[in-house]
């Protein structure tokens, strides 16, 4: 009798302690709007394993690519709700919502990346403290590979867009659509390539590996390499369940991003000149921008910086000075 009641305990116990294990283990949603694919998602599944490696596996993070969880322009608020406990977004898709959020797709502002990195740098106490009042914590943030122009005809200069159905994803790319003269069309990635088929576009600004992705090959016939800016992605977190996990979860959360943002960074550049190489294999004509082609968006990325600088007042005049006295 004795024997069974010390099993029964030691069952008991058991059961609690499992019961205790479970309770103990916290879950994540992460939402993305790109496909599992491209490299910025790849990295995040990266992190999210790092994260339960760091952990003990007591934090899991699942990431939902392509859209799946939350449409792209959903994502920032769906984080910042507690829908999603983590999220990646378009820095310069929220640019209207504050306009320092689009430092990094300033035209011809960084077209390297290592000012990309030196403009990251200026922007990322500011960025911190925003989000960190939007109720958001920045956990990493990766460059996308260098701003290329995408056409179904050869173009010598800007005249050559005009009346052209344009893409744009953000406030920039839609100021340029109008400096430009062309007609611009809201469209999201998920929804590009149907655009694209279907003709609701004609031409774009966008990465090489936005390119290559997409096979906007199929559709396009040239790309000019004309660096015109270097956005980023930014992963966050919910501050309010960032805030729940342990100091030592916290710790390891933040090592396994600083190691996903090293790791993003140059993953991006050799994406860049792989992603180049496929759609020149598929039959894109790569092609470098003209004297005449550079002069006029040159015109158009000083017009620009100057309107945006007079709308992020002084938030963006401070960051321009930053990011100038780090060159």
């Amino acid at each position: 009798m004795k024997r069974r009641t010390l099993l029964a305990t030691a069952t008991l116990i058991a059961a609690m302690g499992a019961s205790f294990s479970a309770q103990a283990q916290t879950k994540w949603d992460l939402a993305s709007a790109y496909p599992a694919f491209n490299f910025h998602t790849e990295n995040l599944v990266e992190f999210s394993k790092d994260v339960a490696a760091g952990t003990n596996n007591e934090l899991q993070i699942t990431v939902h690519p392509g859209a799946s969880l939350f449409k792209a322009p959903e994502i920032k608020r769906a984080t910042q709700g507690g829908q999603a406990q983590a999220g990646e977004f378009f820095l310069v898709s929220f640019q209207n919502e504050w306009p320092s959020f689009g430092a990094d797709g300033l035209p011809f502002l960084a077209s390297s990346y290592e000012d990309a990195y030196k403009l990251y740098q200026a922007q990322k106490p500011m960025l911190q403290k925003k989000l960190d009042e939007q109720g958001l914590v920045l956990l990493y943030s990766v460059a996308w590979p260098p701003q290329g122009i995408y056409t179904k005809k050869p173009i010598e200069s800007v005249a050559d867009l005009k009346g052209m159905k344009w893409r744009v994803y953000s406030p920039t790319t839609a100021r340029i659509g109008e400096l430009i003269g062309a007609q611009p069309v809201t469209i999201q990635e998920a929804e590009l390539s149907q655009a694209l088929a279907t003709g609701v576009v004609e031409g774009l600004i966008t990465s090489s590996a936005t390119g290559a992705d997409n096979k906007l090959y199929e559709n396009l016939s040239h790309y000019y390499n004309v660096q015109a800016w270097i956005p980023k992605n930014a992963v966050v977190a919910n501050k309010r369940a960032f805030s729940r996990l342990d100091a030592a979860t916290q710790e390891a959360v933040m090592k396994a991003a600083a190691e996903a943002e090293e790791r993003g960074w140059k993953r991006s550049q050799e994406v860049n000149a792989k992603s180049i190489a496929t759609m020149k294999d598929a039959g894109m004509k790569i092609e470098e921008p003209s004297a005449q082609l550079k002069a006029d968006l040159a015109k158009v990325g000083e017009t620009v910086v100057t309107e945006w600088v007079g709308i992020a007042g002084a938030d963006g005049q401070a960051l321009i000075e930053a990011y100038k006295a780090s060159k």
